[in-house]
Order: structure tokens, then C-alpha cells, then sequence
């Protein structure tokens, strides 16, 4: 197509877009022929109104929640990747930590909430740790996952030939973690939002959408919670394509066979593997 622009390309843009148009005119549809009370579920027009008349004390919120997002996801799949490094390196570590880890998930996020907040205070940290709680778990597991799935074959060729453990795993281990990675974070994109919300619920004394959703709902005003919904949803869109643009620039060789000039530079080995010597008597 023109202007470099492919049709698969603007068919990944379409298709949102379809089903976004999609959704609101089967909302106005419903909220129009059954006649629902604005009490019970506001028309996207209403909604849209309720969005131009609050929208300074919304778009604080989304950059309040945004940010306790960002910084808890970024604890979060940061800690939850060095302990997974940690547990495969050490089949003790692994056998001590992860029935631990198994057992916490069993334990909701809400049900700590309280916990936290008096620990911790009604700040920022106990948001974050909230956040993080949600993104650890699923990030231990892939990466876990993906270290364990190395070909041993692969790890037994580079050390023989004298590759150093930090070779190694930047080399054999590092790559292999990427897909299970990025498919964690994923999932932990969208997931982490709830966890904001359910942060701000608790320990909110600085606003977010979380305490602006409160807020509506205790007030009956069901286009201000609608307002908030839908930019939760674009707090989890954003996030979500963030975490994509990620996995874009650190692993090229998925979308092209071409590797990109900085990515040449950066998968480019300082110490490169040393080569094979030759055995004595052998051609």
C-alpha cells in the first residue's frame, strides 16, 4: 500500500476500532429500547457529557493511578525476574521459595489490603506493594518456565567451549526467558489496573481513578463511574501496548528477519566466546 503502510497493519488498527464502535452502538441500542433509567446505565452520550464536564479531576486521576501502576509493575516484574534467576540457579533456593510462592497466591489481594495499609501506612507504598503482589507471581513462574526449558545440550556446547556463567546467561539463558516473559506481562498489564484500584480503594489519600470510582458509587452517579470505567480501560489499553512496544524493541528477530541498527549494537558481545581449541592428535 501507499506510504509504506501494509494491510495487515491497518487491519490491526480496524479491527479494535470495529469493535469499539461495535460495543457502543449496541450499548445505546440497549439503554434506548428498553428505556433504562440513567440510575441504572447511562447512554454513551451521557457518559461522553459527564466526561467533558469532569474531565481536569479524571485525567488527574488516570495520571495519578498510572503512575501507581508503573512503578508497581516495574518492582514487581523486577523482582519477580531476579528471583526467578535466583531459584534456577540454586535447586535450594527453588525448593524453599516456591511452595511459599504457591501458597501466597492462595491468599486475594483485597484480604491484605487492610493489612498493608496499617503497615504501611495510607501512602504510596502500600499501593505499590499491591501492584507488585499482582504482576511477582506470574512473572517467577514464566521466567522460571523459560530458564528450565534451555536445551541442556546448548548449555554443555558453550561451556565447553570456556563461555563464563555470565556468558551464558546472557547468551543461551537470557533469550529463552523472553516470550514467557513478555506473556506474563501481558496478562499482568491488565490484571495490575484491578490491583491499582483495589489499592486506591484502601490506601488512597492522594485521589486516582480507584477513589474517583469510589466516590461515584457513593453518590448513585452512575455516569461518573461509567467515566471512570472507561478510562481504567484505557489505562489497561495503554499498558498493555506498552508492555508490546517492549517486547518489540528487545526481541527484533520476531518481527523481522533484518536485525535493526541499535539492536546489532546492543546484542553485540564485548567478551565474544573464545574459539574451540583443537585437540592434540586430532585433524
Amino acid at each position: 500500500m501507499a506510504n509504506g503502510i501494509s494491510r495487515n497493519t491497518v487491519l490491526q488498527v480496524a479491527y479494535p476500532v470495529i469493535a469499539l464502535v461495535l460495543v457502543v452502538a449496541l450499548w445505546a441500542f440497549l439503554v434506548s429500547a428498553f428505556q433504562i433509567p440513567r440510575y441504572v446505565m447511562p447512554s454513551p452520550m451521557q457518559v461522553l457529557a459527564h466526561i467533558q464536564s469532569d474531565w481536569q479531576a479524571l485525567l488527574n486521576g488516570f495520571g495519578i493511578t498510572f503512575f501507581e501502576f508503573l512503578l508497581g509493575f516495574i518492582v514487581g516484574a523486577g523482582s519477580g525476574f531476579v528471583f526467578a534467576v535466583m531459584m534456577d540457579a540454586s535447586s535450594s533456593v527453588r525448593g524453599v521459595l516456591y511452595p511459599v510462592l504457591i501458597a501466597s497466591q492462595a491468599i486475594p489481594v483485597v484480604a491484605i489490603s487492610a493489612a498493608l495499609t496499617i503497615w504501611l501506612g495510607f501512602g504510596l507504598a502500600p499501593k505499590l506493594v499491591i501492584v507488585a503482589l499482582v504482576v511477582f507471581f506470574p512473572v517467577v513462574v514464566n521466567v522460571l518456565d523459560g530458564l528450565a526449558s534451555v536445551d541442556r545440550d546448548v548449555l554443555n556446547l558453550v561451556r565447553s567451549m570456556g563461555a563464563s556463567k555470565m556468558n551464558t546467561f546472557r547468551h543461551v539463558k537470557l533469550p529463552a526467558t523472553y516470550s514467557p516473559l513478555f506473556s506474563a506481562l501481558k496478562l499482568s498489564a491488565t490484571f495490575s489496573v484491578t490491583g491499582a484500584v483495589i489499592a486506591e480503594w484502601t490506601a488512597s489519600t492522594s485521589g486516582g481513578l480507584g477513589a474517583y470510582l469510589l466516590q461515584a458509587n457513593s453518590r448513585l452517579n452512575t455516569a461518573g463511574t461509567f467515566s471512570a470505567i472507561a478510562f481504567l480501560a484505557v489505562l489497561g489499553v495503554v499498558s498493555f501496548l506498552l508492555v508490546v512496544l517492549a517486547e518489540y524493541l528487545l526481541t527484533p528477530w520476531k518481527s523481522s528477519s533484518k536485525a535493526r541498527a541499535w539492536s546489532r549494537t546492543y546484542w553485540r558481545d564485548p567478551s565474544p566466546l573464545p574459539k574451540a581449541r583443537a585437540i592434540p592428535g586430532k585433524v
